[in-house]
């Protein structure tokens, strides 16, 4: 009876790791390696979402992330030229604007993406959700080096942030920083 017990229990742990898993897909260039102590940026991640702010938590979230892989030259963009403005028609505009001013303060690498997803589900839980696409530009080749996409939800007890770190912490886990 122990032996049954046990067997449905890691069986019920394995269900719910997968429904709580989240879902990366990521692409890297098998020779391409980030230097951990070139210069880098986090550009403006575009707001898809009609939450507002969306994009510059997804920023300061990256940030926080890349600093904890070692990447220590991380320069903020002037707050100009911040795309989070509800339904701005402008971001691309911006994020070409941001590019141009990393190249001339001499960034070697650029994050710059967009959130997708951000929010917690309606019904009785209120699941978090979070949806993203990253990329990490070569700023003077103007070469995405490395690309992620992924999508996550939590427990009802969950908290977005933290939904949103674990997705990133997933979505960085392959691109080769060192």
């Amino acid at each position: 009876m122990n032996v049954l017990n046990a067997i449905r229990s890691v069986t019920a742990a394995a269900v719910l790791a997968l429904l709580a898993a989240c879902t990366v897909t990521s692409h890297m260039p098998d020779s391409q390696v980030l230097e951990r102590g070139a210069k880098w940026a986090v550009l403006p991640i575009a707001n898809h979402t009609d939450v507002p702010q969306a994009g510059l938590r997804a920023e300061a979230i990256a940030d926080g992330l890349l600093r904890a892989r070692g990447v220590n030259q991380l320069v903020a963009y002037p707050a100009a030229l911040s795309p989070d403005a509800l339904f701005d028609p402008v971001e691309r505009k911006l994020q070409a604007e941001a590019l141009k001013w990393a190249r001339e303060q001499g960034i070697r690498y650029a994050l710059t993406g967009a959130v997708d997803e951000w929010r917690y589900k309606v019904g009785v839980d209120g699941e978090p959700a979070v949806g993203l696409a990253l990329r990490i530009v070569d700023v003077q080749s103007g070469q995405v080096v490395w690309s992620s996409v992924g999508a996550k939800s939590g427990w009802s007890r969950d908290s977005l942030a933290g939904v949103a770190q674990k997705l990133m912490r997933a979505m960085f886990a392959s691109a080769r920083i060192e």
